[in-house]
């Protein structure tokens, strides 16, 4: 059973993988100019999804860091702002 923590969390493992092959593809030097570009900024998106995981994620932390043992669980609601 997939819950959103899981998604989001594969879903950040599944953009760093995908990162990481475009990382190889570029620095292999073997694209034309306007497929590097293009690759470049498949790349600028990529890394912002993760960073925006990443934050989600830290956030999460802080709010569990902060609650006491006898606190109820609550759900985490990401900010909607686009990025």
């Amino acid at each position: 059973m997939s819950t959103p923590e899981n998604s989001s969390l594969g879903g950040l493992e599944k953009s760093l993988e995908e990162l990481e092959a475009l990382v190889a593809r570029l620095e292999g030097g073997d694209l034309p100019l306007e497929q590097a570009l293009q690759e470049f900024e498949r790349g600028v998106k990529l890394t912002r999804q993760c960073q925006t995981a990443l934050q989600e994620a830290e956030q999460k932390i802080e709010i569990l860091l902060r609650k006491t043992e006898q606190a109820e669980p609550s759900a985490f609601t990401p900010a909607a702002d686009g990025e």
